[in-house]
Parts: structure tokens; sequence; C-alpha cells
């Protein structure tokens, strides 16, 4: 079996931090950067965040949405960050929340975890309305390949609450079904000696951990919600208590990406916010 995500997550964890740098290159922040809304901008954007944030964070998440509105250029200049990121060290997760039936979702994961793709990441993200049974097959991939999955359980919006808290037939909430489902599909790795599974969950920062028992996940998760949305790491400190060591990854975007276009400045603000995340987790 090759080495799990969520094992080589964690070890990157415990060699830098549990900081995630959300790359999201908006017009607005292009502009307060002094860069073109266009795939050189997003381009130059990414080049400054990697060579700043690799030493201090875990993983970078491109928000893919900022590219593909660019088009095939846009595409292309991603293609060449993930593997500018790779090539730095840190994980990349595509944050692309992919959902569909199983022939698409294969097809998805073949886009985004497949070895030889120009696309390839460490992990993506996912929806899971049409059910968590859609996805068997890139969850295989995922696994096969030593990648990750990182399926939405409880949004940092508000807008997703309605329909994350919603109780099932089976008398629990949408959302501690997924995590149970989840928590299943990591079991078989566990069992044969894995830290940590592939499978991970999105919980946000600004959630309640009621109802559910994050404690049982038995992979990773990655956390949405930090800096611009109003939660800071003593938040995520509390929420995550008593989860397995190392499993929590923070994304922040804006709070970091303001820093730039400096170099340093992104340094220095993904360093301060990995410190204070890694000491809240402890």
């Amino acid at each position: 079996m090759p080495e799990t995500f969520g094992d080589r997550l964690a070890a990157r964890i415990e060699a830098t931090s549990p900081l995630c740098v959300g790359l999201d290159p908006s017009a607005t922040l292009l502009a307060a950067w002094g860069l073109d809304d266009e795939p050189a901008g997003l381009e130059a954007m990414g080049e400054a965040v990697i060579a700043a944030v690799a030493s201090h964070a875990a993983a970078l998440k491109p928000q893919v949405a900022f590219f593909e509105r660019h088009g095939a250029a846009g595409l292309a200049a991603l293609e060449r960050l993930l593997a500018a990121a790779s090539a730095a060290g840190l994980l990349v997760v595509a944050d692309a929340k992919r959902g569909d039936i199983d022939s698409t979702m294969a097809a998805y994961g073949d886009a985004w975890l497949r070895d030889s793709s120009p696309l390839r990441a460490d992990a993506l993200t996912v929806t899971a309305y049409l059910g968590l049974g859609a996805m068997a097959a890139v969850f295989e991939q995922a696994r096969a390949g030593g990648r990750g999955i990182f399926c939405v359980v409880a949004s940092s919006n508000p807008e997703g609450r309605r329909l994350q808290e919603a109780t099932t037939s089976a008398g629990t909430s949408v959302e501690a079904a997924l995590l149970a489902e989840l928590a299943a599909g990591n079991a078989a790795e566990r069992a044969q000696g894995a830290r940590l599974g592939s499978l991970g969950a999105v919980v946000g920062a600004t959630r309640s951990a009621e109802g559910l028992d994050l404690a049982s996940l038995g992979g990773p998760y990655l956390v949405p919600g930090v800096g611009a949305q109003g939660a800071g790491p003593e938040d995520v400190g509390r929420l995550f208590a008593g989860v397995a060591a190392s499993s929590v990854l923070v994304n922040a975007s804006r709070s970091i990406l303001a820093a730039g276009p400096s170099e340093p400045a992104l340094g220095e603000a993904a360093a301060a916010l990995g410190e204070q995340l890694a000491t809240a987790l402890r």
C-alpha cells in the first residue's frame, strides 16, 4: 500500500505548520498587487506566493475557478503553478469542488489525481450532493496514487447550514452522516497501519462541533474560515480539540495574500499565522 495522503500531510505539517495558503487571484486582489487580471497576472501572483510561503506552510490551495474564468490560458497558468508548488515541496490541494455521477467523477479523478495529468494535485475538494457512493472510483484512484480527497461536510458559509444540518431518514444530520461515511472509508487503510487515511473532510472554523464526532474521522481536515471570514487560531484549537495530531490543515487566503506583493511580507504573514495555528492545535 502506498503511503496515504493523510500520512503525507501529517509529515508535512510536522515539518512546517498546519497552514494551507489559499491562492485566490481575484480581480480585486490582482489590482491591489498592481497586476492585470489576465493569465500572466495570475501566474505572477502564484509564483510570488509559492516562493514566499514554501518554507512556512504545509500546502497551497489554488481556487480553480479563478483560473478557469480565463479559459485555456488560465488553466495553462494553473498547470505551471501546480508544478512549481510541488517542486517547492508544498502539497497541493486543487479546490475544484467537483461532484457528479460515478462515470463523471472518474473523469474528474483522471484530470486532477492521475500521475500523468498536467493538472495533477495531491488532493481534490469534492461535494457530495449526489452521494459519496458515486465517488467510489475517484476515492480508489486517490488511494492508489497516495493522493487525497477533501469532501465538504460542514462549510464555513452560513448558506450551507440548512442543507448540511438537515436530518436524514436515519435521524442524523447530513453532515454527521457524511463524516461517518468518510471515517468508514478510512478504516481499511488504518487497519493496514496508516496513521491517517486518504479521505478528508472540509469543516469550517466558524462552525460548531455539536453533533459531529470530529475525532472519529481517521483522516485529515481542511479548515476554511480563518482570517477574512472571522475565525482565528483559537477557534480552530477549540473546534478540533481531541482529533488526531497533525491532521488539521487550516486554510487562509485573503489574510495572507493581502500582505503581497512583497515576498518578505507574504513570508512573514505565513510564518506568523503558521506558528499561531501550531500553538493552538497542540
